[in-house]
């Protein structure tokens, strides 16, 4: 067979391109492809030297591979011509379908552009279809095999091995060659992403992990309680999750836990306080039930959680144990409002009480124990005026009950019943301190102080105001009511008293007066406090003898 007649160099050519081709899909990276692009040129479709060149992120085009000539190679690869220049390049010569050949005497105007070249030396050809040593043959490669879509890169040929300018079958294997080059470039970019993304995400599910660990651990062994509920849904705020600690502090374990939410757990008096602080960032004190029944104070700090971008949101709470603190703040509150030598509340409280119970604004009463027309008649005349009446802190005047001496009131009406105050004041009690001393002086008060807390209801007050002096508030008592109150505070107080083995006696002298709106706390006490000392001047001197 003649090896050199047309359909021989076509069957051979084809060959060749097809194994070059197969080897460009061969390859593990996308250097390897791009070297495997040069190198196919020269193997495969017969010239002595090629160049890839990749367009980079910015537009220029770098040299990414070179085949068939180490010193070009060494002169080249890794060099940058400017987008403008390739434009340049590709817009003129003489077009053989998708390939651009520039001959040696068009393309003298592109010498000196910034574009990379390797210039071959030899003599001139002698023949017309002679390849001249600068002559260029351009291959683009695009996104499309049509030729048309994002340009990837150009490949460029140079002196092919039988001398002569590439015929039409030549051209179209270089053709075909370049649009296959373009889709084995596309592919390898395509891996070395995925590479690439595959990477990344094993090394953010390694973070996730570590992070998720590393949360477990901080959750699991922190010293304070910690929780994650439920937000939203059915299940709003039921317990996902709690920690050793948190299990510890209210003696539930784990499983039992998950059962509960904090409503479940809260005391009855901190419910209102935990749904209005339930929120994101919320934060309250209160008290949380123990597996035994008593109450724990802990602080309650919430956080919210995201599980996904749009997944399910979840409350981290922190809990944590204020018990000691919380002791000392009550203790410290009690030790200021009351008396630290028998525990009754002190004058400061007692007056706070009264205070609650009063307001500036008065009643007006006619004789059925009503509010007298013409009175309130006057009272909203001056409040047209612009004159206000101060109301008592939290005690807006048409919720207030308000407190009136029932001596002003007449009748059997049962509306007759006041706010009575006791003023008590010990008969005897300085000769005792005199003859015993303060120790004994202050066992008396101690018990005085027992014997009176016995006798009142659950409700009302019994006050150390100073020295020997009591008051004791008691409402909803009638004029009669706080006689007998009197009578029966006077007669525990009577029985001796034994203090150190030894026997004394004080006796007491009450006044009442009554607390009524548009009177001062002290106006209030001074009443009483009159009432008192007539009381005491009525009184034989040998009645309120003690000893």
């Amino acid at each position: 067979m003649d090896t050199e007649s047309e359909p021989y160099v076509r069957l051979a050519t084809l060959r060749q391109l097809h194994q070059v081709v197969a080897d460009l899909n061969t390859a593990r990276s996308l250097a390897d492809t791009l070297q495997a692009v040069a190198d196919g040129a020269v193997n495969g479709l017969g010239y002595e030297l090629a160049a890839v060149n990749l367009v980079r992120p910015d537009g220029d085009l770098i040299v990414a591979a070179v085949g068939g000539n180490v010193g070009a190679e060494a002169l080249m690869a890794g060099r940058v011509g400017s987008r403008a220049s390739w434009e340049r390049r590709l817009a003129m010569g003489h077009r053989w379908g998708s390939l651009r050949f520039i001959p040696h005497d068009e393309g003298w105007v592109l010498d000196g552009d910034d574009i990379p070249t390797w210039r071959n030396e030899g003599p001139a050809p002698s023949r017309p279809d002679a390849w001249h040593p600068d002559d260029r043959l351009l291959a683009p490669m695009y996104a499309t095999p049509a030729g048309g879509g994002e340009l990837i890169g150009v490949i460029s040929v140079d002196r092919p091995r039988n001398g002569r300018r590439p015929g039409a079958w030549a051209r179209e294997a270089l053709q075909m060659y370049s649009f296959q080059a373009a889709i084995a470039i596309s592919n390898a970019r395509l891996r070395a992403n995925m590479q690439r993304a595959l990477v990344r995400l094993e090394r953010e599910q390694q973070a996730l992990r570590a992070s998720e660990e590393s949360f477990r651990q901080a959750f699991e062994y922190a010293p304070s309680g910690m929780a994650i509920a439920e937000m939203g849904g059915d299940q709003h705020g039921r317990l996902l999750r709690a920690n050793d600690a948190l299990c510890r502090m209210l003696g539930r374990p784990a499983a039992v836990m998950r059962r509960y939410s904090f409503s479940d757990l809260v005391h009855p008096e901190d419910i209102g306080l935990l749904l209005r602080t339930a929120a994101e960032g919320g934060r309250a004190e209160l008290r949380l039930a123990r597996r035994d029944g008593s109450y724990l104070w802990v602080s309650l700090r919430n956080s919210v959680v995201a599980d996904t971008t749009d997944g399910p949101r979840f409350l981290l709470t922190h809990v944590e144990d204020i018990e000691e603190r919380k002791r000392h703040e009550l203790a410290l509150a009690h030790r200021a409002s009351h008396d630290s030598l028998t525990g009754l509340p002190n004058s400061a409280e007692l007056r706070a009480r009264l205070s609650a119970r009063l307001c500036s604004r008065p009643k007006a009463l006619d004789g059925r124990g009503g509010v007298a027309n013409e009175d309130l008649e006057d009272v909203e005349a001056l409040e047209e005026f612009g004159y206000s009446f101060p109301m008592a802190p939290g005690k807006p005047y048409d919720h207030h009950v308000h407190a009136v001496d029932p001596n002003l009131v007449p009748g059997e009406d049962s509306g007759g019943k006041g706010l009575a105050v006791l003023f008590c004041d010990l008969d005897g009690f300085k000769s005792i301190n005199d003859r015993f001393g303060h120790h004994t002086g202050d066992a008396v008060l101690i018990e005085v102080a027992r014997r009176l807390t016995s006798v009142v209801r659950d409700g009302d007050t019994v006050a150390r105001l100073g020295g020997d002096e009591f008051v004791v508030l008691a409402d909803g008592l009638d004029s009669d009511g706080a006689q007998e109150l009197a009578v029966r505070l006077r007669n525990a107080i009577i029985p001796p008293i034994r203090v150190d083995g030894r026997a004394v006696r004080v006796g007491a002298s009450f006044g009442i007066g009554w607390a009524g709106c548009g009177m001062t706390v002290e106006e209030v006490l001074h009443s009483a406090d009159q009432r008192m000392y007539v009381e005491k001047r009525s009184r034989s001197k040998a009645n309120r003898r003690a000893g």
